[in-house]
C-alpha cells in the first residue's frame, strides 16, 4: 500500500497559550496540527493509512465531545472520516483560541494538554461528523476538563513523548519538524 498522502495536503500549526486550567501547548510547545486534505474521500482510508504508517493505533470512531477536554497521558491523532465541523481548541473563553473548520479527509494532531471540543456539526443529518481516534502504541488517553483538581495530572504532560514518525507521512513529515 502506498502510504504517501495527497500532494495537495496543507498543514496548519498553532501554538495556544495556557488559559486558566487548560495547559494547551504551554508545557511541551508541541503545536496543534491540522493536515488539510490528508486523505481522499473514502471513509476507511484514514484508519488503513494510520495502521500502515504504524505510529498510532486507531481505537475508536465517533464525533468530538461538545465539552472542552484534554489529555495528559498522550497526544491524539484524529482522522475525519465523514462530515464537516467547526471545532474549538484552547478553550471557548480563551482570546487565543483557534476555531477551524475541518472536513472529511483532514487529519488533526492534538498535542497533550490542548483543550478541544466540537462547536458545530456543519452537515447535521446529511452527513454526520465522524472521526477515527488514534494514539501511540501503549498509550491510554485520560479525560481532563480544566478543573483546579487536575493540577497534578497536568504535570505529566512534560513526560509525554512526541512521535518517532509522522502519523501521516511516516519517516519524514511535518510533525517531526516542530
Amino acid at each position: 500500500m502506498d502510504i504517501s498522502p495527497p500532494s495537495k495536503t496543507q498543514v496548519t500549526t498553532r501554538q495556544i497559550p495556557e488559559w486558566h486550567h487548560l495547559p494547551n501547548t504551554s508545557i511541551q510547545s508541541k503545536p496543534l496540527m491540522i493536515y488539510h486534505g490528508a486523505f481522499n474521500a473514502t471513509s476507511t482510508e484514514p484508519k488503513k493509512h494510520l495502521e500502515a504508517v504504524g505510529e498510532v493505533i486507531p481505537q475508536w470512531v465517533y464525533s468530538m465531545y461538545s465539552q472542552t477536554h484534554f489529555h495528559t497521558t498522550t497526544h491524539e491523532v484524529l482522522g475525519v472520516i465523514s462530515g464537516s465541523a467547526r471545532l474549538c481548541f484552547g478553550g471557548e473563553e480563551n482570546p487565543d483560541r483557534f476555531e477551524p473548520q475541518v472536513q472529511r479527509g483532514d487529519l488533526i494532531i492534538v498535542s497533550a494538554g490542548v483543550g478541544h471540543r466540537l462547536l458545530e456539526d456543519l452537515y447535521g443529518n446529511q452527513e454526520e461528523f465522524q472521526m477515527v481516534g488514534a494514539y501511540p502504541h501503549g498509550k491510554q488517553w485520560d479525560m481532563c476538563y480544566g478543573t483546579p483538581e487536575e493540577k497534578a495530572k497536568i504535570q505529566r504532560i512534560k513526560d509525554v513523548a512526541w512521535f518517532r514518525q509522522d502519523p501521516l507521512y511516516g519517516v519524514n513529515g511535518p510533525a517531526l519538524h516542530v
